[in-house]
């Protein structure tokens, strides 16, 4: 299905519901791995509200993008729990080994592995604890051979 097929149908999906920006923009996001600049202006037209609103709220929520991710998203954890263990340096040492990759690199403000952090998550699904450079590299390295 085209794109403007799919924010057409969710749109559809969700216009009625009370609150239905965010409901909407996350189908949105699940769909198509991002919410484009061209799904504003129907969107604000379903929920009678200003484009500038409705990016407002995409470009308030981190986890909302506005361009598609790379073949995989390596999220690092830079709350407070995994900062005091490393997690600075270890999402620097992302930034520098994920540069030009193909894989997004999304800071996260809390994974729920605080008592044993520093953090990561690999795409939706795979959550890493006590992440040392070494293990990031070895992940990484599995991401890249993977695809």
């Amino acid at each position: 299905m085209e794109s403007s097929a799919i924010v057409a149908h969710i749109i559809e999906q969700h216009r009625v519901r009370p609150g239905a920006l965010l409901p909407m923009l996350h189908a949105m996001q699940d769909a198509l791995g991002c919410i484009p600049p061209e799904a504003v202006p129907p969107i604000a037209q379903a929920l009678n509200l200003s484009r500038a609103e409705v990016h407002g709220v995409i470009s308030y929520y981190a986890h909302f993008r506005q361009t598609p991710p790379g073949r995989h998203v390596v999220r690092v954890c830079c709350a407070e729990a995994c900062q005091a263990v490393g997690g600075e340096a270890l999402a620097e040492h992302a930034r520098e080994r994920l540069a030009g990759s193909g894989i997004t690199l999304e800071p996260v403000y809390c994974l729920g592995l605080c008592a044993c952090g520093p953090s990561v998550q690999v795409d939706e699904t795979t959550l890493h604890a006590r992440v040392t450079l070494e293990k990031l590299d070895a992940l990484i390295a599995a991401l890249e051979s993977a695809s």
